[in-house]
């Protein structure tokens, strides 16, 4: 068995199963055992039952006092004991379980492991998990992992698959030059992967969180380098005239741009005039005005009779750009026909946009990864932009250059990021940063409240829309997780339905849901035929609904810092005040003062460096970031220091050996170009 051994063949997985794991993109074993736990349980140590309280998941060491009693009901068997003292004792009940009876001798003592709730004057812990003392004590403060999972894939059969692998013979070849783990100390790659999986205690998690981190930074940046260092800057083939023609465009707005937005135009357009292919990052906040910026540029080139081309991370946020560039051209009376390419279209629908390629020289193509594909060929391409760099790399920017001549490039990026990561993030690229907001904008007004504070936020959500207006609320999961007491997207909007009154529409919209299905929930939304969406963060990627004036978000204190500016930058999109409920269901400091910091300010160029600052090496659980780049564990602010280690360690590797061809790099060079071919396997999907 190695890394490319189908799932199939792991004992206990069929067919079935198998095609269930593929929902979770896992095909093959190293796919599974790169399908890292999103976070750990660790059982408590056991308490007695006069210490345990309402509300609380607890282990409770105790006596069985009577022989368990089985009532049928109607419905189902319920079987019920007590253990504890006539001071203090506990209820304990299980459903359908009748079997339990049989396990539990009256006089014995055993672990009980559960919620406890308060019914009436009695304290009862449902479905208890039971252990013996020994059992119990082998197990108390272990890591256990909490794996992301989908409908018919339990948290128990990934951690028994994994488990399994784990136990074969090392699966991973060392790949990092010895000189660079000794420097840098960071561990073994096998050891890493078994530690992340099952830690034995808090310093090994690190350990091998650190070493992973590494390598997702050192891999993402030498893939850049080593490219970078094989290009040659390519000379401009494209002739662009020097005239009003986006001045005067400026100039009909019925706005005035912002200082930043006007140098950034300036600075794209005289990239466009020089003797280089431009390759430019224009890294603005949410809601600080990139898309007139693209409109402007592409605006430009059509002017000059070039095709230019804008491709979006979502179909949602394509069909958005698309709709937008149509109306600023009815607007400005430019002849510019505007091109539509995305992969869920019909094959009727995209053979006449292939033919609209050829056919219009001057056309703005607005799309998906399909203008990428092997079928969408370019007449006259002189300008690509891309929106939202993180989903979104070094390769596919290749692939358009590779389409005729090499066309100019322009990356645009809505997460604020400070500046000594950008320069390591985009080596490559010559950055712009629009750091003012429009004017007209109101700031959204934010709080941060614990859960007591919900059926306000409910009340207040309710009256918006009697207004007019519409909300979202964003729950941290898409469904239940065992071990996780967290909201989840499904379960929250069954909830609504029982508390806001029949005239509110309302929507689920989340990532496991099919292209099409998230189309036709955010096409609602947008048309106010939903007026509450409830979601997970596929949201965050620029959509934009004006109407919406609420953000509602469950468990903020599991998402990142700049994971939840960009939530909230999806309203005060409008003329209306806006609003931002952040609820805090951690009762830890440190998510207070976190979340202090995101209340007090909407600048997320300070929210990002303000987070920075606060961030320590272990504090790891529950606060992915989001944006930019998207790595599988790692945080380009939490692990600011470990991407500074990992571009240092890629630049010495280059300077020595700049090819990879020496004998102790060959393992390197292959692990290079797999993680190539992952890259673009999930770009095609």
């Amino acid at each position: 068995m190695n890394q490319s051994t189908s799932i199939i063949e792991i004992k206990g997985i069929g067919e079935k199963t198998a095609a269930l794991f593929q929902k979770l993109n896992i095909e093959t074993v190293g796919d599974l055992l790169l399908h890292y736990p999103r976070t750990y349980v660790q059982f408590p140590v056991a308490k007695e039952v006069a210490e345990v309280t309402d509300g609380e998941t607890a282990a409770v060491l105790g006596r069985v006092r009577k022989t368990p009693v089985v009532r049928r009901t109607r419905s189902m068997p319920v079987t019920v004991t007590t253990i504890g003292t006539d001071e203090a004792e506990l209820e304990l009940v299980w459903f359908r379980m009748p079997y339990i009876k049989s396990q539990l001798a009256p006089g014995n003592t055993y672990v009980f492991y559960g919620k406890v709730a308060r019914k009436g004057s009695r304290l009862v812990m449902e479905q208890a998990a039971i252990y013996s003392g020994e059992a119990y004590a082998a197990m108390e403060q272990a890591f256990l992992p909490v794996y992301g999972l989908t409908g018919g894939i339990s948290n128990n059969l990934v951690t028994k698959t994994v488990r399994s692998v784990l136990g074969r013979e090392e699966l991973f070849k060392e790949y990092l030059p010895r000189e660079i783990r000794s420097r840098y100390k960071i561990c073994e790659y096998n050891y890493a992967i078994k530690e992340i999986h099952f830690p034995e205690n808090m310093d090994t998690l690190i350990a091998a969180r650190n070493r992973l981190v590494f390598d997702e930074f050192f891999l993402f940046i030498l893939n850049m380098q080593y490219h970078k260092e094989k290009r040659i800057k390519e000379a401009n083939e494209f002739e662009f005239r020097e005239d009003s023609f986006t001045d005067e465009l400026i100039a009909r707005l019925p706005y005035e741009l912002t200082g930043a937005q006007k140098r950034a135009l300036s600075e794209v357009k005289r990239d466009m005039r020089s003797p280089y292919v431009m390759q430019r990052l224009i890294q603005g906040d949410v809601g600080s005005g990139k898309t007139i910026i693209a409109f402007l540029a592409m605006a430009d080139a059509a002017h000059n009779d070039y095709q230019s081309a804008i491709m979006a991370p979502t179909e949602v946020l394509a069909r958005q750009h698309y709709e937008t560039f149509q109306k600023l051209c009815e607007e400005f009376g430019l002849k510019i026909p505007v091109v539509l390419l995305t992969g869920s279209m019909t094959a009727r629908q995209k053979r006449m946009a292939y033919e609209a390629l050829q056919l219009y020289p001057n056309a703005m193509v607005v799309g998906t990864h399909a203008l990428i594909q092997e079928r969408a060929i370019y007449d006259n391409l002189a300008l690509v932009i891309t929106d939202e760099q993180h989903r979104f790399g070094v390769r596919q920017r290749e692939i358009f250059a590779e389409k005729g001549r090499h066309p100019h490039i322009l990356v645009m990026s809505a997460t604020p990021i400070p500046r000594t990561l950008a320069i390591i993030l985009y080596g490559d690229l010559d950055i712009s940063v629009v750091d003012e907001v429009p004017a007209k904008r109101l700031p959204v007004k934010n709080c941060v409240v614990n859960t007591g504070y919900r059926n306000k936020a409910y009340a207040f959500i309710e009256n918006e829309v009697k207004n007019g207006h519409q909300a979202y609320v964003i729950c941290p999961l898409v469904e239940e997780v065992e071990g996780m007491e967290t909201e989840n997207a499904t379960d929250y909007v069954k909830k609504l339905r029982q508390i806001f009154p029949e005239e509110i529409q309302l929507g689920l919209l989340h990532g496991q849901m099919k292209p099409a299905q998230k189309n036709k929930v955010m096409e609602a939304f947008m048309k106010n035929e939903v007026q509450v969406l409830v979601a997970t963060t596929v949201v965050e990627v620029g959509v934009n609904v004006p109407n919406a004036t609420v953000m509602m978000i469950e468990n903020a204190e599991r998402f990142g810092l700049a994971q939840l500016h960009q939530l909230r930058g999806r309203v005060g999109r409008g003329d209306a005040q806006s609003y931002c409920i952040m609820v805090n269901c951690s009762s830890a400091k440190t998510a207070e003062r976190r979340l202090k910091i995101l209340n007090d300010s909407n600048d997320g160029f300070r929210i990002a460096s303000e987070d920075l600052k606060l961030r320590g090496p272990g504090d790891f659980f529950g606060i992915r970031q989001s944006g930019e780049l998207q790595f599988a564990l790692g945080d380009i602010y939490q692990d600011a220091a470990v991407l500074r280690d990992a571009s240092e360690a890629v630049g010495e590797l280059l300077a020595e050996d700049p090819d990879l061809m020496s004998g102790e790099h060959e393992n390197l060079r292959h692990y290079l170009e797999a993680f190539l071919m992952r890259e673009q396997n999930q770009m095609s999907l």
